[in-house]
């Protein structure tokens, strides 16, 4: 009862910011998890998902609800709420999640969590007459915009909004959404190619706006602690999801769009790019090179030469040119036999001038002008169609694009330019749908068609689906995406971290950028090295550029190669950990680059992201300028933090400058835990997990641990859901006598355990011994400096003790 008395003291605080004045309660019931409310201008229909997650739609007088999201996935799940009602208000309680104070005199709506409030309408639903909206080139006028209004309080830091570069706290910018490429950005981008219609607080909530038509997110642009979305038309829609953990909002967030599925673990390794291979033989004389000097690879992608010999006049072919590449299909097989996978670059365009134009606008499954007929205009790359993929035909005959190369050995799929690049207005797409209201989603969709195609035709491989753009959800299709044109500079790489952690918060835990950057022809090995050592630490490590400057390692100076190489072989011997990060992710939504604030709440960190956490374990300091000898790097509390190279030990909940090695960028790691790695192949084909390097830095202060390391055959899809992996249980405890490690496994009932070769890495010990137990046997071991070197042969159907004495 005293907590009900709080709330509502809290609630009167609150009713001193702005409210509807003009909006009048009607009536209101309750139907199970969903509440009506009549107003005098419309209706209101909360839903609970759970107790994490409510939604709201506002239904204006003379419209009927409609209840097609494209983002959200969740069902409902049963929640018990009690409502208490008197003549000034309604509050609804949910002991365990969210409730929610609906104000009649005037009329508010209010949420809170855990005995805080979260947020509240301000004027709710409004519309704004006669406003240009700056999204396009040249303005477009609306006769009206349709806006929602919430508050905020003066201390909340806001993120979100997609992928942009602007710092992390986007407080104060009034966002577009509307997907459109930036070529050759640097520090600064207020517009890219993912607009995602979701804002995150740092009090631990968002508000995600359901609805993909085009519009603006306004953070507070005003200064007048006020956030509006502001559209042109579609759903009045919004959900307002709550955790009690950074970790816990993530989950909750893609419960409520989908978890991404679990990707194949050859995308983890090394790619080959570029803009690109122009013939058969260059791109087989790139991957020899790459095996001559030993540096891993897994992957070639193939830019817009496959199909035609010129970047202008040939998007749309989508069929291989046979003069630049006479046998692909063997060429694919042979690489295949290397462990080299093949992927191809598509677009949704299909120029007048392509191959095939005609059988497009034949079977209309292009989009239509306002005539009927095939929409055409111009942009760079010629005159051009645009597939409509909200219509069925349109969407069966480019799968049947895809499957076809798929049948020649094709492992993944680049899809290009789909924000969509260039995309009138007047064109329309399905059943009358406008052109301004698909713009957002039609990544999101074209990913969505790839991935039901994968589903439908071979259900048990996982796909590799690479887009420019996407909308809330594209997750769940396993769409990776990437931060679009960089420019190749220092700046352009300053803004990588933030761009990756901002969209790792919104979900797509997979962006990443083209290491070394993509525009310009700059020649710089300093910042090509950096770059690419950072790439070890970000989801996906795939150098691509414009080819006046070669993007791969095997073509620059011997000092670089040399370097990077160092990185590479280090991405791979990471494997065991990075596939691990990337089942965190399908389970939980974690992505798999972290903020720090995710592990230190302290307020002065809720802006950085020049340090971060590479999964739980690493904390990763980029080198993101030019010829520095110190970087700072901030250590986060409830750890201690040990240098990957040296073992140096660093206490947490402080900031300290370090010196700066070309060799690698300053890379720590947490204190007390295991940290799982394997050794050095040359394709994630060698990797099987049957050969591990278990890393352990002695830290006195930890008492005991664990850590889980997933593992399957990695390529069948849902291995998890079929029962094929195991989980590897790492527990580490420290009492007077010993440092013990207690290893078990649980395995899935279609999973087959194997014997595994282990070498146990124990880091940061000045212990003489030169014995320990395994399962209370005593076995010889060998002391190198302060590192202790274990190998133990496991059958992980069994439990397996090491105990090492601390004297």
């Amino acid at each position: 009862m005293k907590s009900i008395k709080l709330l509502f003291l809290l609630l009167f605080v609150w009713n001193s910011f702005s409210q509807n004045k003009n909006r009048q309660l009607v009536g209101l019931k309750q139907d199970g998890n969903y509440i009506y409310i009549k107003v005098n201008d419309g209706e209101y229909h909360i839903k609970y998902y759970n107790n994490y997650i409510v939604e709201t739609t506002f239904i204006p007088k003379g419209e009927s609800k409609s209840e097609n999201s494209h983002a959200v996935v969740l069902k409902p799940e049963k929640v018990s709420l009690v409502l208490h009602s008197d003549d000034k208000s309604t509050f609804v309680n949910n002991s365990d999640g969210i409730s929610i104070d609906i104000q009649y005199k005037p009329f508010q709506i209010i949420y809170n969590y855990n005995g805080r409030v979260l947020t509240s309408e301000k004027e709710g639903y409004f519309k704004s007459k006669h406003v240009p909206l700056e999204l396009v080139k040249g303005n477009i006028q609306y006769d009206e915009t349709e806006k929602i209004a919430f508050n905020l309080t003066k201390d909340e830091v806001l993120y979100g909004g997609g992928a942009r570069a602007l710092g992390m706290n986007r407080r104060g910018k009034r966002l577009p959404l509307y997907n459109r490429a930036h070529y050759g950005y640097e520090t600064h981008s207020e517009l890219m190619n993912f607009t995602i219609p979701l804002v995150v607080s740092s009090k631990k909530y968002m508000i995600h706006f359901d609805n993909p038509a085009v519009g603006y997110l306004d953070l507070d642009s005003s200064k007048n602690n006020t956030l509006t979305y502001e559209t042109i038309s579609g759903r009045k829609t919004y959900q307002v999801i709550a955790g009690n953990s950074w970790d816990d909002l993530l989950d909750n967030y893609t419960n409520l769009t989908g978890k991404q599925p679990l990707p194949p673990r050859w995308i983890l390794g090394n790619f080959s790019s570029r803009f690109g291979y122009h013939t058969q033989k260059e791109t087989e004389e790139t991957i020899q090179k790459f095996k001559e000097e030993n540096i891993p690879v897994d992957a070639v992608i193939l830019d817009l030469y496959w199909f035609g010999k010129t970047v202008q006049g040939t998007m749309g072919n989508l069929e291989v040119d046979k003069d630049s590449f006479p046998n692909m299909k063997q060429m694919i097989t042979n690489l295949n036999e290397k462990g080299v996978k093949t992927v191809l670059i598509t677009e949704p365009f299909v120029l007048s001038t392509s191959k095939k134009w005609k059988e497009a606008d034949s079977k209309g499954v292009l989009a239509k002008d306002t005539l009927g007929n095939s929409a055409k205009y111009d942009f760079y790359f010629g005159n051009t169609g645009i597939i409509d993929i909200y219509k069925k035909e349109g969407e069966q005959w480019f799968w049947n694009i895809y499957k076809d190369l798929k049948d020649i050995g094709v492992a993944g799929f680049w899809g290009d330019l789909g924000e969509p690049e260039v995309l009138p207005s007047w064109v329309s797409f399905g059943k009358n749908k406008k052109a301004d209201e698909i713009h957002n989603i039609y990544g999101h969709d074209w990913a969505r068609l790839i991935e039901e195609g994968y589903v439908r035709d071979f259900p048990r491989e996982r796909p590799f689906i690479l887009m420019r753009a996407g909308y809330s959800g594209s997750q769940r299709f396993g769409l990776i995406p990437w931060s679009g044109d960089v420019s190749r500079s220092w700046g352009g790489l300053q803004s990588q971290p933030e761009i990756a952690l901002q969209m790792g918060m919104q979900g797509l835990g997979y962006m990443h950028s083209d290491l070394g950057g993509f525009a310009g022809a700059n020649l710089d090995d300093n910042l090509y090295v950096r770059w690419l050592q950072y790439g070890v630490f970000q989801p996906i490590y795939r150098p691509h550029a414009q080819e006046d400057v070669p993007s791969e390692p095997v073509f620059r100076s011997d000092k670089a190669k040399n370097l990077v190489k160092k990185a590479i072989e280090l991405r791979y011997k990471l494997l065991p950990y990075n596939y691990n990060l990337a089942f965190e992710n399908n389970q939980k939504g974690l992505p798999l680059m972290r903020p720090i604030f995710f592990e230190d709440d302290n307020a002065d960190l809720v802006e950085t992201s020049s340090t971060y956490l590479w999964g739980k374990d690493f904390l990763i300091t980029p080198i993101l300028k030019d010829s520095i000898e110190t970087k700072k790097v901030i250590f986060p509390k409830n750890a201690n933090w040990f240098n990957f190279y040296t073992s140096e030990v660093v206490k947490g909940n402080h900031t300290k400058v370090v010196k700066v090695n070309q060799n690698y960028i300053p890379t720590y790691v947490r204190g007390g835990v295991v940290i799982p790695m394997t050794k050095l192949v040359q394709t994630t084909e060698q990797y099987k997990g049957t050969n591990l390097e278990l890393h352990y830095y002695f830290d006195a202060s930890i008492k005991e641990s664990e850590r889980i390391m997933y593992n399957d055959d990695g390529k069948t899809a849902y291995a998890f859901e079929r029962s094929q992996y195991e989980l590897l249980s790492f527990k580490s405890a420290i009492n007077k006598k010993y440092i013990e490690f207690n290893f078990s496994a649980k395995h899935g009932k279609s999973w087959w355990p194997e014997n595994k070769e282990i070498t146990l890495v124990v880091h940061n010990i000045n212990s003489k011994t030169r014995r320990v137990l395994i399962n209370n046997k005593r076995k010889r071991i060998k002391q190198v400096e302060n590192k202790l070197i274990i190998p133990i042969a496991w059958h992980t159907m069994d439990e397996l003790k090491i105990q090492i004495p601390r004297k």
